[in-house]
């Protein structure tokens, strides 16, 4: 019977933990379900702008695409003009004329300068040979012509030559400046391909990361998950453990008050000694903790409640953190010095003193009826799970543990699990 009555004790005295530590994790639960939610949808929105960025690149590798084309046919057209330029100096159809042409001027020249010895006046004057005269006139003639007709074409051809020349010359040019600034093109083309690409990548990159952040907080999920079952299967033990004590509590009290009475009916009988006093009942079970308030009911001090530590608010209540819109504080963000002391805002009993992923350091109070403060980023704990603390005691000390860069404390408070803001819980400072 008295092994019955210490199990039973055991049970009463470790169900509020148990209670403490279930509802501990199913908050945490319910927190990590919202960190997957929130970051399926960051996910979401990351897949939808490396839609964007390759739908860029996609059409930026088009144009890419469409320009080497253009340059390749200008190349072929400049390749071509300097074919033709060079089958036009190989065959020096122009060349060659503008040399014939030149011999015979010459021939014509070095017989001007033949004929020429026989002064025109002289012959003239001299009236002997009147046909030979006549026949030098008509030769001079058609000389003087054939000279001019020479000289006529001499200067056509050096024209066309010059006129074909320059206009290669300038198609060249042109086809030069084309691919010149084509080429200028394609180059700035490639440069945004290639920061188009680097974006591609930081995107896919941030999408991995992402990726493994939600499969760890899926992972955390089952782990939490896994926990509160464990709480819940333990719970239900203990309580059919409660049970089977108190019916084996009952039985023996009833036997031994069986005993108590036959006792008295032999001594009776017998007028033998008095019997002795009957064992004193099992005592009751004991009080949970669970509900008590600490230095006065939690709901009555809205509005009244100091603030754990002197500095400045950093961040308010449902302000947004970071550059993430979607998320806001759930609490506020006091600065101050490392090392200062955070105070209880109120009295309670510590059910969580370790650290947690994005907070650190962590403290949080129970402080009856679904009412929790918690005190996170701390340098120090000066609390352990399970203590009982008063209004004002120093229960850690500020640092910048989970993360922080600057030393602050990370201030909140739940009410029934839901997120209260604590400048509506704590007096305004002047």
């Amino acid at each position: 019977m008295l092994r019955a009555l210490i199990t039973l004790a055991l049970v009463c005295l470790l169900q509020p933990a148990f209670a403490d530590e279930r509802a501990q994790t199913q908050q945490q639960l319910d927190a990590t379900r919202q960190d997957i939610t929130e970051l399926k949808k960051l996910l979401g929105k990351l897949q939808e702008e490396k839609s964007g960025v390759q739908k860029d690149l996609r059409g930026t590798e088009t144009e890419m695409g469409k320009l080497e084309k253009q340059v390749q046919e200008l190349q072929k057209e400049l390749k071509k003009s300097e074919s033709e330029l060079e089958r036009l100096d190989a065959e020096k159809k122009l060349q060659s004329a503008r040399v014939e042409q030149q011999r015979l001027i010459a021939i014509q020249a070095r017989a001007a300068y033949q004929s020429g010895r026989q002064e025109y006046l002289k012959l003239l004057l001299n009236q002997q040979n009147p046909e030979k005269f006549a026949r030098t006139l008509t030769y001079y003639d058609y000389l003087s012509k054939a000279r001019l007709d020479q000289l006529k074409g001499f200067n056509e051809t050096l024209r066309q030559l010059a006129n074909v020349e320059q206009e290669i010359a300038d198609q060249q040019s042109q086809l030069l400046d084309q691919k010149t600034a084509l080429d200028t093109q394609r180059d700035q083309l490639d440069k945004v391909r290639k920061e188009r690409q680097l974006a591609l990548a930081k995107l896919n990159d941030d999408v991995k990361a992402r990726d493994a952040k939600l499969q760890a907080r899926v992972q955390d999920q089952a782990d939490l998950a896994k926990v509160l079952k464990t709480i819940e299967e333990t719970l239900a033990r203990q309580a059919r453990e409660a049970e089977e004590a108190r019916q084996k509590a009952l039985i023996a009290q009833q036997e031994a008050e069986k005993k108590r009475q036959r006792e008295a009916e032999q001594a009776a009988t017998t007028d033998a000694p008095a019997p002795r006093k009957p064992a004193r009942a099992a005592p009751g079970p004991m009080v949970s903790s669970t509900g008590e308030s600490f230095g006065g009911p939690f709901a009555s001090a809205r509005g009244k409640l100091p603030w754990p530590v002197d500095g400045r608010l950093l961040a308010r209540f449902g302000e947004t953190r970071g550059d993430d819109t979607r998320a806001k504080w759930d609490g506020v963000m006091i600065s101050a010095a490392a090392g200062s002391q955070v105070h209880a805002v109120h009295g309670g009993r510590v059910v969580f003193a370790d650290w947690l992923r994005g907070a650190g350091l962590l403290v949080i109070l129970d402080h009856g009826n679904g009412y929790l403060s918690l005190y996170g980023h701390n340098q120090t704990l000066l609390k352990s799970a399970g203590d009982v603390v008063k209004a004002g005691e120093s229960i850690s000390t500020v640092g910048n543990s989970g993360g922080q860069d600057t030393p602050a404390l990370y201030f909140a408070i739940r009410q029934q699990g839901r997120p209260s803001d604590p400048a509506q819980w704590c007096r305004s400072q002047g």
